[in-house]
Parts: C-alpha cells; structure tokens; sequence
C-alpha cells in the first residue's frame, strides 16, 4: 500500500488577507508561512493544513483559477454554534444558521471571501441513543 505523508488543501484566492483572517478567526488556525502569493496555515495541533494561493500565480494552472465550483470544506469542530456566533460577529458570510440535520449533526454553513462553501458541523450529543 501507497502511504501518504500529507494531505493539504489550497484554496485559489483573489483575496489572500481576508481569506486568511477568515480560517483563523474561525478555526484557530496559526500562520506557519505568509507571503503576498501563499499563505499556509496550521492547525494548533499541528494535523491539519490548509494553504491559500494567489489565484493568478504562475504555479496555478490556467484551467483552474476560476472561482470554487463543485467541492466544499467541511470542519468538523466541537461547538457549530461558537463558530456562528463568531462568523455573526465577523459579518463573514452566513448561508446557513446551524440546524440540526436528520443525519446527527448540527450544521452551520458559509461562504468564505473566495466563494467556498464552508460546512462546519458538530455531533449532537446523545443523537439516536
């Protein structure tokens, strides 16, 4: 079996600030690497990476620097509500307030300044028992 050493997203940006603002106000995301092309952020625990480039640049393939289309971020976190309450406060995007889903998780989703859908769930204590 192939192992894998590491997985990370990158989001395409125009607009680089307010999208790293965004994961880190929201996420507690820390900046592991900022630059006027890339910004890398990292999770307090060190598991989770997310990264965020400059839609234009040359390392990004023509094809695919049009807005996100066709995928979403899901955060699974403790307390959808805090992350709500926190993206009420920011004016971030709110498509979504969080409901509770058939499937056992509360669910918030946003839109962050890049146009991603970004689902943030969290387990219903107790659901099903």
């Amino acid at each position: 079996m192939k192992k894998i050493n590491r997985l990370m997203t990158n989001i395409c940006s125009d607009k680089l600030v307010e999208s790293r603002d965004f994961y880190v106000k929201l996420f507690d995301f820390k900046l592991e690497f900022d630059s006027d092309w890339f910004i890398h952020l990292v999770s307090q625990d060190q598991k989770l990476e997310l990264g965020i480039i400059d839609r234009t640049n040359e390392i990004v393939p023509k094809e695919v620097q049009n807005n996100p289309q066709g995928f979403y971020i899901t955060f699974v976190v403790d307390n959808a509500d805090e992350i709500f309450n926190i993206a009420k406060a920011e004016k971030f995007e709110i498509l979504s307030e969080p409901t509770d889903t058939f499937y056992g998780q509360r669910r918030l989703l946003l839109k962050d300044p890049n146009g991603t859908l970004v689902d943030v769930s969290s387990p219903i204590p107790n659901f099903g028992s």
